[in-house]
């Protein structure tokens, strides 16, 4: 992924700073990191980057979307709208949290669609929990307009935006992450930017910030410079980033244009190629040119023939993701999720939960993801490098094609 292709003296120079100062908690210890206060300018970073009013840095994009839950009060038996296609750490937060998730299908644009959201809304459902999957946005004036039905109960459905993937992109050219009440991205290994692990919400509601501040830190309100002493006005638990993090995350931050710059080079190189083949299909794109373009996605005319190219890419040694099978991406194989296998008891055990994940089905999302194979888009590819690779993916698409009709 683009992060863990750039890392250099930027990065050293920022841990280093951290390093020769000993103070890696992110505040008080005024006099002794020399001004040095790398998670507050990690969060100014980003702020300016997405035009967002507030920027909070915490320990995971997973302790991210449990920070949004909390502040926006989603809680006990609340009804949260997921997407089956997701990192499973999406659900794992609704759980978490005391709420129950329900299952919204997918579309083309491999994120929840607005007709999905609507056939599962009931008169439980708190929020929808977004996922704009793979770095592009969903439907966004669509689904909005299903949280804001009259139908929907007084003050509609809270929107709530889990960006883990999509930091960067944008809609309409306003920042994903920033329609619903509050957004979050991932910095994990695998991500556009990383900082080893670590995440970063972001709203523009003054009165959300301070929640999720306080919730993020036991409760600390962070008046005054004698820690512990200060107000406490809520519990919270501890999400924190540390200054190592955040020293890394500020450096990968500041490379975010030159990074989009790229992908979105390469994207659209991949694209004319591509569009050659003939019954060879692309993601529904709600903004193309807001797509961060982290990934270039392939869709086939049927279940059979992605599966031979997915088979003909490994054989070529450029082997894609084939999200049908994935067991971390997918709710068709989440054991672990339709048995409730937690290790302890939470409140889906005492409630139940509305839908029967053993049972249920998503013949929508199946017949999205089973025609679908999707490939990285690298930063750090030279024309030589990039053309080679597309040598490969089309060798392997074209075998895989051979027979589908014109």
């Amino acid at each position: 992924m683009p992060g863990t292709e750039l890392f250099g003296d930027e990065e050293r120079k920022e841990v280093m700073d951290v390093l020769n100062t000993g103070v890696l908690f992110r505040y008080n210890h005024d006099a002794q990191r020399k001004g040095h206060w790398k998670a507050k300018e990690f969060e100014a970073e980003i702020a300016k980057f997405t035009g967002a009013k507030h920027a909070l840095a915490v320990s995971s994009g997973s302790t991210a979307v449990s920070t949004m839950l909390a502040a926006c009060g989603v809680g006990y038996g609340d009804e949260v709208i997921v997407p089956p296609f997701t990192f499973i750490a999406t659900i794992e937060s609704v759980l978490l949290a005391g709420a129950i998730p329900v299952f919204a299908e997918i579309d083309e644009t491999l994120c929840m669609s607005a007709e999905g959201i609507r056939a599962v809304c009931g008169p439980k459902t708190k929020a929808v929990l977004l996922v704009h999957m793979c770095g592009a946005a969903a439907d966004l004036d669509g689904i909005m307009a299903v949280c804001k039905d009259p139908g929907s109960g007084p003050g509609g459905i809270m929107l709530i935006e889990d960006t883990a993937q999509a930091l960067g992109a944008t809609y309409k050219g306003k920042h994903l992450g920033l329609y619903g009440k509050m957004g979050s991205f991932s910095f994990d290994f695998f991500k556009i930017n990383t900082c080893g692990e670590g995440g970063v919400v972001i709203t523009n509601d003054d009165k959300l910030n301070t929640t999720a501040e306080h919730f993020s830190d036991h409760g600390h309100s962070h008046q005054g410079d004698n820690r512990g002493m200060e107000p406490h006005y809520i519990l919270g638990t501890n999400y924190r980033m540390g200054e190592i993090n955040a020293a890394i995350g500020l450096a990968q931050a500041r490379k975010l244009p030159y990074i989009l710059s790229q992908q979105r080079k390469h994207k659209a190189i991949i694209q004319q190629r591509f569009a050659k083949i003939p019954g060879l299909a692309f993601r529904k794109q709600c903004d193309d040119a807001g797509d961060s373009a982290t990934f270039f996605h392939l869709f086939f005319p049927d279940e059979a023939t992605a599966r031979s190219a997915n088979t003909a890419m490994i054989e070529a040694g450029v082997g894609g993701a084939y999200w049908y099978d994935n067991m971390y991406h997918y709710i068709k194989q989440w054991n672990q999720l339709k048995e409730l296998k937690m290790p302890f008891r939470t409140v889906a055990h005492e409630l139940g939960l509305p839908q029967d994940l053993k049972t249920l089905k998503f013949p929508k999302s199946d017949a999205v993801l089973s025609r679908l194979i999707s490939f990285n888009i690298r930063v750090t590819w030279t024309e030589a490098e990039l053309n080679a690779y597309l040598d490969k993916v089309e060798w392997a698409v074209r075998m895989a094609m051979k027979g589908v009709p014109a």
